[in-house]
C-alpha cells in the first residue's frame, strides 16, 4: 500500500533540502526556563484536561512501552509521560521539554505532521526519513477550540515498531474527541456563572439545570411555556421522576453520557401536541461533575410542515385521496407479503367517470374539479373499514379492498358504488349526471405483481366501458392456459433473440434553452410475426421473470451505439444515446466490461452514450457506487430515471457520479393541474441544479406543460408534445443532415 501523501511530501522536503537519512536530526530552537514555564502557565488547564485523557489512554496500554508527547501549536513539546526507558532512549532524538519540533528541523516527524494534517496520523518504521527511527512506530493528532477551530496543540504517540497497531488511530481520534468535548465544556462553564441569567432570560429555548443529584436547580421561562408547569412546581424536585426526560438525565448524571438532538413528543395542556429536539449534557467544575444542563428546542412547526410535505407527495391536492404513488406502494406491500405467505385478500375496484369530458368541455374545469371532489366524497362514503380510495389522475378512482372473508365482498361493493351513481351531483347549484364504469379484480394466489393487478383492473374497466358503461366487469382468466400462453411466449422471447425480431425506437430529447435535439432515448418494441408491433409492456415483465432481460438488455445496448454511430458517420450532429438498465443487468458482474467492448467494437465516443439506472437500483449503495464509478471512468453519462418514484437517499445524489435526473412522467402529466406535483417538480429542479446535475422531464403531452418547465429552469424535455418514439429510418428523414 503506499504511504500517505503527507509522508511522502515530508520526506521529499527532507530530501530536497539536503538532509543526511543516516543522521540525526534534533531540534534547534527551545524555549528557555522562563519562555517554558510562561508558556506552561498559559497552557495550564489544556494540559491539565490532556494528562486526565493521556492518563487514562497510559492505564489502558499499561505493560507497553509507550511514549505520550503533547506539544502546543508551534511543535513545542510541554508535557511528556510514560515509559522510563524510551524517555532515557528519546533524549538521543532531542524529545525533550521545550524543544521546538518542524519539517525544516527535524525532518519527517509526527509532531510536525499532526498538526499539519486535519486527520489522526501514523509514520511507521521506513516511513521516517531518518534511519535511527526506523524502529519506532508513531501515531499523533492535532487537537481544536472546537468552538473557534483554533489548533491548540497535538497529541503523539511513540513505540518500538513490533507493538504497532492500526487501532492506536482510532484511540487518540476518541481521546482527542474527549479532549476537545472537555475543553468546550470548560469554556462554557467559565461563561455559564458570567452568561446563567442573560441565556435563561434571552435564549429561545426551553432550559433546565440540575445539581450533580438530579434536583432541579434552573428551569427558564421558555421551559414554563413549553411543558406548561410552573417553576416554582420544578425547582427542588428530582428531575429522574420527570417521564419525558427522567430517563434521559440519568445517564447524563450517572453515566456521564452526552445525549444530542433526542426527538420528544407531548401533549401540552391545551391539548397540542409538542415536538422538541432534547439535548442534555454533564456539567463539571474542575475534574468534577457538578450538575447536568438540558434543553428543549421546539420544532413543532418544522415537524408539521414536513409531516405536510410527506402527506402532499402521497395524495391529491384537488380531493385530499391518496394518489397513485400511495396506491401503488400499498398494494406492491400487500402482494409483497402474499408472495411470502401470508394470507391476505385483496381486491380492486378500477374506476373511471362516465362522460366526464362533456361536462368538462360544457361547464369549465371549475365545475369539472368540483365534481371530482364531489364523487370523491361519495365514494368515500362506501368505504369499508378496511377499505382504501385513492384517485389515480384525470377522472380516474381505485377502491383498494383487503382483508375480506368472502369473495362476493368486492362484487357487491361494485354494485353500491353503481347505485350510488344514480343520483345526481349537486356542483355550483347545478345538478350534473354521471356515471362510472368499473372495472373488478379479485388477487389471485401468489406469486403476484401489481402490475398484473393494474392491467387486469384497466382491461377490465375497458371492457365495462365498451359493454355500454355505467356497469362493472370483473376480471377472469384460467390459471393453467395463463401458464401455458405465458411459457409459449417466452418461447417466443427466445426465438424473438435469435431472429432479430427486436427493434428500437428513439424519441428526441430538446434542449429547452436552445431548442436544438441533443440526444434520444432508444426504446425497445417486438416486431411480432404474428401479434404485429408489442409494446414493451407486454413482454418486459415476462422476460425478466425467465432472465432473458439481460440478454435482451445487452442487444440494446449494442444495438443504440452501432444504430449512433452510424448516423454520425452519415453526416447527422453528434447526440447523446440514452439506454435502460433493468436491475439484473445492473447486477451483471460483467457490466463494465460489456459496455467498454461495445464502445470499442463500434468505435462510439463514450460521451455519446448514456446509461439509465433506476432509485431502487441504487438500493445497493455498496455496489452501486462501484458499478457507477467505473461506468463514468470509461466516459458514458449516468442519468437516475423515474425520479421521485422509488425510495432513494438524498445521499445518493451527493455521491454517486450522476450526470442526469430524470423526472417521471407521473408528475408531469398533473403538472398544471396539480399543485403538489409543482411543488415537487421545481423542488427536484431546485436540487438537481444545486448539486450541478442537469433535469430531464419525461412525458411532455402540452405547450403547459413545456412552459412552465422552461420558466423554472428544467433543462431537457421529452415526450409526445415534440415526438413519439419513432423508428430508426423516421429519425433520419426527420433528424439527418
Amino acid at each position: 500500500m503506499p504511504d500517505p501523501q503527507y509522508i511522502i511530501e515530508a520526506n521529499e522536503m527532507c530530501a530536497a533540502s539536503g538532509m543526511d537519512p543516516g543522521e540525526v536530526s534534533p531540534p534547534k530552537h527551545f524555549l528557555n526556563d522562563k519562555d517554558f514555564k510562561k508558556k506552561k502557565n498559559s497552557y495550564s488547564e489544556i494540559l491539565s484536561v490532556v494528562s486526565f485523557f493521556s492518563d487514562k489512554l497510559l492505564h489502558s496500554l499499561k505493560g507497553t512501552p509507550i511514549l505520550v508527547v503533547v506539544s502546543d501549536a508551534d511543535g513545542y513539546l510541554l508535557s511528556i509521560e510514560g515509559d522510563e526507558t524510551i524517555k532515557s532512549t528519546s533524549d538521543q532524538f532531542g524529545i525533550q521539554l521545550g524543544a521546538q519540533f518542524t519539517l525544516e528541523d527535524t525532518g519527517t516527524n509526527v509532531v510536525s505532521l499532526s498538526l499539519q494534517e486535519m486527520n489522526p496520523i501514523s509514520i511507521i518504521g521506513e516511513q521516517h526519513y531518518h534511519q535511527s527511527l526506523h524502529e519506532i512506530a508513531c501515531y499523533g493528532t492535532g487537537f481544536r477550540n472546537t468552538e473557534e477551530n483554533d489548533l491548540l496543540g497535538s497529541v503523539s504517540i511513540m513505540m518500538p515498531i513490533w507493538f504497532q497497531n492500526p487501532l492506536y488511530l482510532s484511540m487518540l481520534g476518541q481521546v482527542v474527541d474527549s479532549i476537545e468535548r472537555e475543553l468546550l465544556l470548560r469554556k462554557q462553564n467559565r461563561k455559564l456563572n458570567i452568561m446563567n441569567q442573560i441565556m435563561l432570560k434571552r435564549t429561545r429555548n426551553a432550559i433546565v439545570i440540575t445539581d450533580e443529584k438530579g434536583m432541579t436547580t434552573e428551569f427558564n421561562d421558555i421551559a414554563e411555556k413549553l411543558s406548561s408547569n410552573s417553576r416554582e412546581s420544578v425547582i427542588g424536585k428530582h428531575i429522574f421522576d420527570s417521564p419525558l426526560t427522567g430517563e434521559y438525565f440519568k445517564k447524563v448524571i450517572n453515566e456521564e453520557k452526552i445525549i444530542n438532538n433526542e426527538e420528544i413528543k407531548f401533549t401540552n395542556l391545551q391539548g397540542d401536541q409538542v415536538v422538541c429536539l432534547f439535548d442534555a449534557q454533564p456539567i463539571y467544575e474542575g475534574e468534577k461533575m457538578v450538575g447536568a444542563f438540558g434543553q428543549f428546542r421546539d420544532i413543532t412547526n418544522r415537524y408539521h410542515l414536513q409531516e405536510k410535505y410527506n402527506y402532499l407527495a402521497y395524495h391529491d391536492d384537488l380531493t385530499n385521496l391518496p394518489n397513485r404513488r400511495y396506491i401503488k406502494n400499498k398494494i406492491e406491500t400487500i402482494a409483497q407479503e402474499v408472495n411470502t405467505g401470508q394470507l391476505r385478500s385483496m381486491g380492486l375496484l378500477f374506476m373511471d367517470l362516465d362522460r366526464f369530458k362533456i361536462i368538462n368541455d360544457n361547464f369549465g374545469h371549475s365545475y369539472g374539479d368540483e365534481l371530482l371532489h364531489k364523487v370523491s366524497e361519495r365514494l368515500t362514503e362506501r368505504l369499508g373499514e378496511k377499505d382504501t380510495l385513492g384517485r389515480m389522475g384525470g377522472d380516474e378512482f381505485i377502491m383498494l379492498l383487503t382483508d375480506f372473508d368472502d369473495p362476493s365482498y368486492v362484487t357487491k361493493k361494485a354494485e353500491e358504488i353503481l347505485e350510488s351513481f344514480r343520483h345526481p351531483f349537486l356542483v355550483n347549484n347545478k345538478e350534473l349526471h354521471t356515471t362510472v364504469s368499473i372495472g373488478v379484480v379479485l388477487s389471485p394466489g401468489p406469486p403476484i405483481s401489481m402490475e398484473n393487478l393494474m392491467v387486469y383492473a384497466d382491461n377490465a374497466m375497458y371492457q365495462a366501458k365498451l359493454q355500454g358503461k355505467n356497469q362493472f366487469v370483473v376480471h377472469t382468466s384460467d390459471l393453467l392456459d395463463e401458464m401455458m400462453a405465458e411459457s409459449s411466449l417466452e418461447i417466443e422471447i427466445r426465438n424473438a433473440l435469435e431472429n432479430d425480431e427486436f427493434v428500437l425506437h428513439y424519441q428526441p430529447q430538446i434542449h429547452n434553452t436552445s431548442g436544438h435535439l441533443i440526444g434520444f432515448e432508444a426504446l425497445i418494441r417486438w416486431q411480432h410475426p404474428r401479434l404485429g408491433l408489442v409494446q414493451p409492456n407486454q413482454f418486459i415483465k415476462l422476460a425478466e421473470d425467465s432472465g432473458l432481460i439481460t440478454q435482451i438488455g445487452e442487444w440494446v445496448i449494442n444495438e443504440a451505439c452501432l444504430q449512433n454511430k452510424k448516423w454520425q458517420n452519415a453526416g447527422m450532429s453528434p447526440v447523446k444515446i440514452s439506454v435502460n438498465l433493468s436491475t439484473q443487468q445492473f447486477l451483471t458482474p460483467n457490466l463494465v466490461t460489456f459496455v467498454e467492448e461495445v464502445l470499442e467494437r463500434t468505435a462510439l465516443d463514450p460521451k455519446y452514450l448514456v446509461i439509465e439506472i433506476t432509485e431502487n437500483m441504487a438500493m445497493e449503495y455498496v455496489y452501486s457506487i462501484h458499478v457507477l464509478k467505473k461506468l463514468k471512468s470509461l466516459g458514458v453519462g449516468i442519468s437516475i430515471d423515474d425520479f421521485g418514484t422509488g425510495y432513494s437517499s438524498l445521499n445518493y445524489l451527493k455521491n454517486f457520479p450522476i450526470d442526469y435526473i430524470k423526472i417521471d412522467k407521473s408528475f408531469v402529466s398533473e403538472l398544471v393541474n396539480g399543485d403538489n406535483d409543482a411543488i415537487i417538480v421545481i423542488a427536484i429542479i431546485t436540487l438537481a441544479h444545486n448539486l450541478h446535475k442537469e433535469v430531464i422531464a419525461e412525458g411532455v403531452e402540452t405547450q403547459e406543460q413545456l412552459d412552465f418547465l422552461k420558466s423554472h429552469n428544467c433543462d431537457i424535455t421529452q415526450g409526445y408534445f415534440f415526438s413519439k418514439p419513432l423508428p430508426a429510418e423516421e429519425i433520419e428523414k426527420n433528424y439527418l443532415i
